[in-house]
């Protein structure tokens, strides 16, 4: 059970207004926002033992290097990897899906084909194109239905020795879709190809468990659930990681330096050159521990709640369109929808006014909004911080700015 009123006084921001109104705040699969006791973090470290980790032995660094790490067994935990050196900090989803497409290049022939999804981000399609350019390779998509849900039947048709990897969202951040990834995962193993899940949108809502799914990679960012900016994570299987070569040369991911050779670290800090985002990491573990204190399935009990009464609202509104799956336990919190004649960049813009945050455009996700012949969709995303009484100010609102626009 979610005690909203305690947990919306942990987060200042929802305090404040917005062109003269209450904020009301649906942009969180864009971003999250972040609670005091993570804020509390971030200004600790920097006030009272900010030094750079792993390379020194006075106490700043030591203890530093201590609560870094600790938020890695945090992360470790939390997705349920076999061991902490599986967690690669990075500084966030597009970082870590080009660290993994960057180490194919020396693994992948021309002519070898991996298969992404209609659905994806386009940083979840384009390292891919890019990695196609570099070998040869060849990029497949599975094609997505008008109920904007993934064709599996295709999907299988797709797959053979040629496939060597297969890349899918767990959750879409323009639809919502929550995507079958256990049947993705194991038909692509029966071929023997690797499979990396984009957990951006999916991690603010659903505990993956990476061991259970069997997933190769699994990566996501910390400011999409509660953390701060700039920060992120790859999960690899240590097979996996052993076999990439890494992805940046520099300090930290070294084991011996000559002008005739070089030798790289073990794992993780094969893949960690340079200064890390300290602060951003032990944050990252913070809101870990918020979200799990508050407990996933009452978040996501919570959320569906807030996505099913947004639903039955707005489905009254006339002339109004929602994409992607009907049935909402095929979603998460998302609900992505157009006004008839309304354009949504137009509706963004004087929801806005009413100190409605939402989002409007392609979402990095211009093949969907192109399947569907559209130039892009009002987004409005929940989290477990929003109320009912705000859905209702955003349905009046689009009402609002619907009578204005038409």
């Amino acid at each position: 059970m979610i005690a909203i009123e305690n947990i919306r006084k942990d987060f200042p921001i929802l305090n404040r207004t917005v062109n003269g109104q209450p904020l009301v705040y649906f942009d969180n699969a864009a971003t999250s926002q972040t609670p005091q006791q993570v804020i509390d973090v971030i200004v600790d470290y920097y006030q009272n033992y900010n030094a750079n980790i792993h390379r020194g032995v006075h106490s700043l660094s030591q203890e530093a290097t201590d609560k870094y790490e600790e938020a890695r067994i945090k992360i470790q935990k939390h997705f349920n990897a076999a061991k902490s050196y599986e967690i690669i900090f990075t500084s966030g989803t597009t970082h870590s899906i080009n660290l993994v497409a960057n180490g194919f290049t020396s693994l992948l022939q021309a002519e070898d084909e991996i298969i992404v999804s209609a659905l994806e981000h386009h940083s979840n399609i384009v390292p891919w194109q890019m990695l196609c350019e570099r070998t040869g390779a060849i990029l497949k998509v599975i094609p997505m239905t008008t109920e904007g849900t993934l064709d599996l039947a295709t999907y299988e048709t797709l797959l053979s020795e040629k496939t060597k990897l297969v890349f899918c969202n767990h959750v879409s951040n323009a639809l919502g879709t929550i995507n079958p990834i256990e049947a993705i995962i194991t038909k692509a193993h029966k071929v023997g190809a690797a499979v990396l899940v984009d957990g951006a949108q999916a991690a603010p809502h659903i505990k993956a468990d990476v061991q259970a799914l069997d997933v190769d990679f699994y990566v996501t960012s910390a400011h999409k659930m509660c953390g701060p900016t700039g920060v992120g994570m790859l999960y690899g299987k240590e097979s996996w990681l052993k076999k990439l070569p890494p992805y940046q040369g520099g300090g930290e991911m070294i084991a011996e330096v000559t002008f005739e050779k070089t030798t790289y670290a073990d794992l993780p800090h094969k893949f960690e050159a340079g200064t890390p985002n300290i602060c951003g990491g032990i944050a990252f573990g913070a809101a870990i521990d918020y979200m799990n204190q508050i407990g996933f399935d009452a978040i996501a009990s919570y959320e569906h709640e807030l996505l099913d009464y947004a639903t039955e609202k707005l489905a009254t509104i006339d002339g109004l369109r929602i994409y992607g799956p009907k049935e909402t336990n095929l979603k998460a919190s998302v609900i992505s929808f157009n006004i008839e004649g309304v354009h949504p960049y137009d509706m963004g813009v004087i929801l806005d006014k009413l100190g409605i945050a939402v989002r409007t455009g392609h979402h990095c996700a211009q093949p969907i909004m192109d399947f569907y012949c559209i130039p892009g969709t009002v987004r409005a995303s929940f989290a477990f911080y929003n109320t009912k009484a705000e859905i209702d100010t955003l349905v009046a609102g689009v009402e609002r700015a619907a009578n204005m626009l038409r």
